[in-house]
């Protein structure tokens, strides 16, 4: 496992959000987390990668206990998050937002070689490297999303919600660029409302409700469970 939460709590203030988690993360692996609105996925991320501090339990990475460390440290070990909504800077070009995702990466890394490789995975990002990112569509401020996370050639890549409020022909390509993160060795852990695509990716999926993982198993199997069906695919 390359990443491992074990009895995992967190709460707002008196307001419990994460209720004793544990699950595991394989290697190399796509597993997704699935869950309603307000079942605690965003903040499970956040709390992994160090933006909320638990209230107990553990984060293991690697191997490496990281409960403790700060955000910027988890970054550099190699867990790197593109969060809900895209976040990136508006007025920034897009060459400069995916260089800001290498800050990291800088000291270790050959950070020009890693930006030819993303802008072959994003041709349309290259076209446009000089352009600000709020003049992108939805779906291309998405791809510069993915692609700054990328820069910081992470081994565990976490995707909150990436196909939110996109077209249908840019939601297939946003999990098409989710296997191609993963076919090049990356470790993806994706939260996605949109449940039968996420499934029908995933070697390993929990659903999330009310703050506790409920179910677990492989993904396109969970898509015959009886619950899913009826809770989150409308059968």
């Amino acid at each position: 496992m390359i990443l491992e939460v074990s009895d995992l709590s967190m709460s707002y203030g008196p307001v419990p959000v994460l209720r004793d988690i544990s699950f595991g993360v394989a290697d190399k692996s796509v597993t997704c987390i699935v869950g309603s609105n307000c079942a605690g996925k965003s903040s499970l991320l956040n709390t992994i990668v160090g933006i909320l501090r638990p209230s107990a339990g553990k984060i293991l990475f690697q191997g490496k206990d990281i409960t403790q460390f700060p955000p910027h440290s988890r970054v550099a070990d190699g867990i790197t998050l593109v969060p809900e909504g895209r976040r990136l800077f508006p007025n920034l070009s897009v060459l400069e937002n995916l260089e800001s995702g290498a800050f990291t990466a800088r000291k270790h890394e050959n950070v020009r070689d890693n930006l030819e490789q993303i802008q072959a995975m994003f041709p349309i990002l290259k076209q446009r490297t000089r352009q600000r990112a709020r003049s992108l569509s939805g779906g291309e401020q998405q791809m510069l999303a993915i692609g700054r996370g990328l820069m910081s050639k992470p081994k565990l890549l976490m995707l909150d919600e990436p196909s939110l409020g996109l077209m249908p022909t840019m939601v297939d390509k946003i999990f098409e660029t989710v296997k191609t993160v993963n076919d090049s060795g990356v470790t993806v852990l994706l939260v996605e409302q949109n449940v039968n695509r996420s499934l029908s990716i995933s070697d390993k999926a929990f659903v999330l409700e009310n703050g506790r993982i409920v179910l677990d198993g492989i993904g396109r199997d969970l898509m015959n469970n009886v619950h899913v069906k009826k809770a989150y695919l409308g059968l």
